[in-house]
């Protein structure tokens, strides 16, 4: 692409060099620099990317975005107030702007994003509305599947998965959006058909600092709406239920078209008669003048609401309700959300990904609903990350499970036995145990576990890995638990 036509999509505060150039990549990382390629210098938390603009000219970089003037002789500058505001707009026109070419649904919250973004696709798929998938698990390109590395990927990584799903023959795409994602631009220029509200609890306190803050973040999914040019009709979906949920619809623009789930009688997709079993969940949906009995292979509340998300969203696409419906008896299992283990044995085993407090006990009522004679929880929390929510989580568990293993998480660079010390401040009662090697903790759940017992195994779900302070393992918690089944005699 020449780079004229580039840098009219970009408000430039000053160009040193010429414009006659040819760009044939773009890259943010100077190690992926690529000859004739265009780096743009991103400010990290950790590293700025200002510091290295000689190692992506030795690499080939024939343009360079700054937010300070750079005068190299070998190539040409471009002066920006903002890089990361820059190579999202500079990512969308080098990729030839392949949102507008796809029906664009964003899910946002802080709980269900995930499990909300699969059942969308999923019902699209049924109706005929071929639909890639970007989130937390992985990436689905038409039939290619590629893992995750973020649940919103960097700008231009996304522009690219945008553009390489547009051209595998999908005509829409289901998408997490975090609120990292929307504090760092990453989404910016993106126009969406429909717009999702799932929920806001405690998490990510570590980056945004006050819930206000983090809300704020989520909140600007939503008063973008109005400023789309492209996609003028948009619609606003939220969960009534949810208090920041209520809060949201007083920031959304009145042209917007708002739509409200859950299970208020004030809901526009309200859900009631809910039943829960082992095989899944019913519930009465009354939407748009007419009912429905709802069946979904997932259990709990919380995919009550998930399913009313993803039906108001099929119904904002254009699809008919009542086959979004039908489909919805035919959803997929949600890698690691509420993941039954299979045991063979007398009693039951869970794997979800719950690492927040409200998401934990959300997953402890549910699983209560079903009536063990006793619920046993392994779980630990994350290292450098927020460590306010760690007796918060120790909290939930210790009203809600009957007997707990407090465990490792992903440690990364804190002491495990730390991290389970503060975690462990949650809890008054004595019905736990503390194990810091995960494999050992899940072992001794599965050894510990009678007839009709629930194990629960939280925090980590889908991730098939484990990290520490200078290296990341192998680790999946389904795996370890299957071992640690086979191991176990069949006393019983």
């Amino acid at each position: 692409m020449q780079l004229k036509t580039l840098a009219s999509s970009i408000p430039v505060r000053q160009v040193i060099g010429t414009l006659d150039r040819a760009v044939e990549s773009i890259a943010y990382d100077s190690r992926r620099v690529q000859r004739n390629g265009l780096f743009v210098a991103l400010r990290g938390e950790k590293t700025d990317g200002h510091q290295f603009l000689e190692q992506a000219i030795e690499r080939g970089a024939s343009v360079i975005v700054t937010e300070r003037e750079e005068k190299q002789p070998r190539v040409t500058c471009f002066v920006v107030d903002d890089t990361r505001s820059a190579l999202a707009d500079l990512a969308a026109a080098f990729y030839g702007w392949p949102a507008t070419k796809l029906k664009l649904a964003a899910v946002t919250g802080t709980n269900g994003k995930t499990t909300t973004t699969f059942l969308i696709k999923h019902i699209c798929e049924k109706a005929g509305l071929r639909c890639g998938l970007i989130g937390t698990v992985r990436y689905e390109i038409g039939e290619r599947i590629l893992p995750a590395t973020r649940t919103t990927p960097e700008s231009l990584d996304l522009q690219e998965l945008l553009a390489q799903i547009a051209n595998a023959g999908c005509r829409a795409a289901a998408m997490e959006v975090s609120s990292h994602a929307l504090a760092q631009e990453r989404t910016r220029g993106l126009e969406w058909d429909v717009a999702v509200f799932t929920n806001l609890t405690q998490d990510h306190l570590d980056f945004h600092g006050t819930m206000e803050n983090y809300f704020e973040s989520k909140a600007k999914l939503f008063v973008q709406l109005a400023q789309q040019k492209k996609k003028q009709k948009p619609v606003a979906i939220v969960n009534i239920d949810d208090r920041y949920g209520e809060q949201l619809l007083g920031k959304i623009d009145k042209n917007i078209s708002a739509v409200t789930f859950g299970m208020s009688a004030r809901a526009d997709f309200r859900a009631s008669n809910y039943r829960m079993e082992f095989g899944g969940t019913s519930y009465q949906l009354d939407a748009r003048g007419k009912s429905y009995l709802v069946r979904v292979p997932l259990i709990g509340r919380f995919n009550v609401a998930n399913s009313l998300a993803a039906l108001a969203t099929a119904n904002a696409l254009g699809l008919s309700l009542r086959e979004a419906v039908l489909s919805l008896g035919k959803s997929p299992q949600v890698p690691g959300r509420l993941e039954a283990v299979p045991a063979k044995r007398q009693f039951q085993v869970f794997v979800d990904y719950a690492h927040t407090p409200d998401a934990l006990l959300n997953v402890l009522k549910t699983l209560r609903e079903l009536q063990p004679r006793r619920l046993i929880v392994v779980f630990g929390c994350g290292g450098d990350r927020d460590r306010q929510k760690r007796p918060l989580m120790g909290e939930v568990v210790d009203r809600h499970a009957d007997l707990a293993i407090i465990t490792s998480d992903n440690p990364r660079k804190e002491d495990p036995d730390a991290i389970i010390a503060e975690v462990e401040k949650g809890f008054r009662a004595d019905h736990y145990e503390k194990i810091a090697d995960r494999t050992e903790a899940i072992r001794r759940a599965i050894e510990l576990a009678q007839p009709r017992d629930i194990v629960l195994i939280a925090g980590k779900g889908h991730e098939n890995y484990q990290e520490f302070a200078d290296h990341t393992v192998p680790f999946d918690d389904i795996q370890v638990a299957r071992h640690a089944l086979e191991d176990r005699p069949v006393d019983f």
